[in-house]
């Protein structure tokens, strides 16, 4: 009897490492909110994403292990923005990931409770309601902001000196959410002596027309000015500016990847990565109210050398060498 009892508790006592062992760990649940997602058909940048991603799993956490996520993209139709942050805060997500203002607002009106990061790179988010301060941000919101306007100016002057002699300069924008950078275009042609015209794009089936009206207009250059949009369809933007043989500019390094001429801003993949990050500390037990809110850290100039030939012009030699890569 006394055997038996002592088999029974030493089986016991084995079974139980085992079965802690094959317990599945915490499983915690990411709301991916934004303009598109991975599996979407033209999907985002896969470098962004993968730099979200290598930030969670520096922070600890990797799909399929400990975390899952719940994509809602909502293509071109920013409108789905209010419909799809409710979707996750009914499904009591532990983290809602927001990219761009679009998302960014939805998600708040959604909740005041579910932890919110945020990337976005037109408002100011004081400004905008979102948080308290940069520094304590002091409710549910906060991530990676760039607010930087004059860098819209910056582009401008870089389209000067590639090409002196530009009076005409095309801007694809969404009156929606680039104010402020279109406000800085403005004033900084006014001394550079140029003419801009901007053009409202708020679907991309309005880029064809846009960049037919630029064409007409005969525009020298075309700025694209950053949002969701414009990023989400850089490959049909970039093929519709080859066709018109406009040299551009562009913020997102992603562009030049996808055959534009240029790009100067900051580096978007970083920027996702510290958004991984933070999302891995808020489950680690963080609150967004103490986390502050973070600026690039990296900025990069981007040249497209494959390009320029196909436009059939040389950029200049003191930009090449200044640049940060250079694509053949």
């Amino acid at each position: 009897m006394q055997r038996r009892k002592f088999l029974g508790v030493l089986a016991a006592a084995t079974a139980w490492p085992l079965a802690a062992h094959t317990q599945q760990p915490t499983r915690y649940r990411v709301g991916n909110l934004a303009i598109a997602v991975p599996t979407d058909n033209p999907p985002p940048p896969p470098a962004n994403w993968g730099a979200f991603v290598e930030g969670l799993r520096e922070a600890g956490y990797m799909e399929g292990q400990n975390i899952a996520f719940e994509h809602r993209s909502a293509h071109d139709q920013p409108e789905l923005f209010p419909r799809l942050a409710r979707e996750l805060a009914s499904l009591n997500v532990d983290v809602i990931f927001a990219r761009g203002t679009w998302a960014l607002t939805a998600a708040k009106n959604a909740t005041r409770t579910i932890p919110i990061v945020g990337i976005d790179l037109e408002i100011d988010p004081v400004e905008a309601g979102l948080v308290a301060s940069i520094a304590r941000p002091g409710g549910n919101i906060t991530g990676m902001f760039l607010d930087l306007s004059e860098l819209s100016g910056k582009h401008l002057q870089l389209l000067k000196e590639i090409i002196p002699g530009t009076s005409r300069v095309a801007v694809l924008a969404n009156s929606d959410i680039n104010a402020s950078q279109l406000r800085e275009l403005n004033r900084v042609a006014g001394s550079l002596s140029v003419d801009i015209r901007a053009f409202d794009v708020k679907r991309a089936t309005e880029l064809d027309g846009a960049l037919d009206v630029a064409k007409n207009w005969h525009a020298d250059a075309l700025i694209v000015l950053s949002n969701p949009l414009s990023l989400a369809y850089r490959r049909q933007i970039g093929d519709l500016v080859g066709k018109a043989g406009l040299p551009t500019i562009y913020l997102y390094r992603a562009h030049v990847d996808a055959g534009g001429l240029i790009s100067y801003g900051p580096d978007l993949p970083d920027m996702f990565r510290r958004c991984g990050g933070y999302v891995g500390r808020i489950l680690g037990g963080a609150k967004p109210a103490d986390l502050p809110i973070e600026r690039p850290a990296r900025f990069e100039l981007i040249v497209n050398l494959k390009t320029a030939k196909a436009l059939g012009f040389e950029l200049p030699v003191s930009l090449v060498a200044r640049a940060d890569e250079v694509i053949e």
